[in-house]
């Protein structure tokens, strides 16, 4: 078996095993409404990762995004209630903003070498100072045009239904299948991930690649505030905390290494899934309390960066017997 496609059928396991337990244990369960729902109630998170997948595959870190979606949420309401956009213009307007923010950040860090863990952190601080700039509370949003988009979903039957920020996040993710495996974009970002020097040395527009990075996770940060608003009916500067955490713990634990290089979105969606199937489990119960969602995503992202170690150390072994 491919050790590169280990941790990803692991988490794939871990998602059935959590999913069959819950309807066993609990009527209606295994329901495509709840299915449904679990598109549709984790739309933002599973846009933002698909992005910091992206990011992380080409050995880099984006802590920006959860206050990108933030920013990206509220200057959509204002620029609809207070300037009375389209939404559709004020949409391209904030996924242009989330996208060159995204590029500006990649290119510190490509142009002066600065630690991306840096970059990203003082552009969250940016970003989430700009998104309290621009409104110091959250601001509803009464747009007919709006709410049409808002009320839009897809149904599978049996009450089950696709919200639009679930449609949203599908189309985002079979975009992403599509650039990663059938795209020479998608090649070098595993190159680089895998070594940037050997990319560079092969050739590759590495700084480019490592720029266009950041600014898809940009433009899914922003896309995810767009979401966001289509999900609350409102743009919240507040909104976002923490997002980027779960974003990363989501793709971690979809099989992808932190190091770059290895990895997969389809794993990434699969992990997006597990917080979801989490989540339902504790509304299902009643009776156990929220932070136990925190709890069960800690133990699972420890046990995953154990797998992808012992992963890490077996090729290592394994080399060393084939040059031996």
């Amino acid at each position: 078996m491919n050790r590169k496609l280990l941790p990803t059928l692991v988490t794939a396991l871990v998602l059935a095993g959590l999913f069959l337990g819950g309807a066993g244990l609990y009527p209606g369960f295994g329901s495509l409404r709840v299915v449904a729902n679990l598109i549709s109630d984790n739309a933002v998170l599973g846009i933002v990762s698909m992005g910091m997948t992206l990011v992380i595959l080409s050995g880099g870190i984006d802590l920006s995004v959860g206050a990108v979606v933030a920013c990206s949420s509220i200057v959509m309401a204002t620029l609809m209630e207070r300037g009375h956009f389209h939404p559709v213009v004020a949409a391209l307007i904030v996924l242009m903003m989330g996208g060159g923010f995204g590029w500006m950040q990649g290119g510190l860090i490509q142009r002066y070498g600065l630690p991306a863990f840096l970059v990203t952190l003082g552009g969250m601080f940016f970003a989430r100072g700009m998104a309290f700039v621009v409104s110091m509370e959250s601001m509803g949003i009464g747009d007919r045009t709006f709410r049409l988009a808002q009320d839009f979903s897809w149904g599978w039957g049996w009450k089950a239904s696709i919200s639009s920020g679930g449609l949203i996040f599908l189309g985002i993710f079979g975009l992403g299948l599509w650039v990663m495996h059938w795209t020479i974009f998608g090649r070098n970002i595993y190159a680089m991930g895998g070594s940037g020097e050997s990319a560079d040395l092969m050739g590759l527009p590495v700084a480019r690649t490592r720029m266009s990075v950041y600014a898809v996770s940009g433009f899914c940060g922003a896309l995810g505030g767009v979401a966001t608003t289509l999900y609350t009916s409102s743009g919240n500067p507040a909104m976002g905390s923490g997002l980027e955490l779960d974003a990363i713990a989501a793709v971690v634990i979809g099989g992808t290494l932190l190091s770059g290089g290895v990895g997969y979105l389809w794993g990434t969606m699969l992990g997006v899934l597990i917080f979801g199937t989490i989540q339902s489990v504790l509304i299902f119960d009643g009776r156990l309390n929220s932070w136990w969602l925190r709890i069960a995503i800690g133990t699972l992202l420890l046990v995953f960066i154990l797998l992808q170690r012992i992963l890490a150390v077996g090729v290592t072994r394994a080399g060393k017997g084939k040059s031996d």
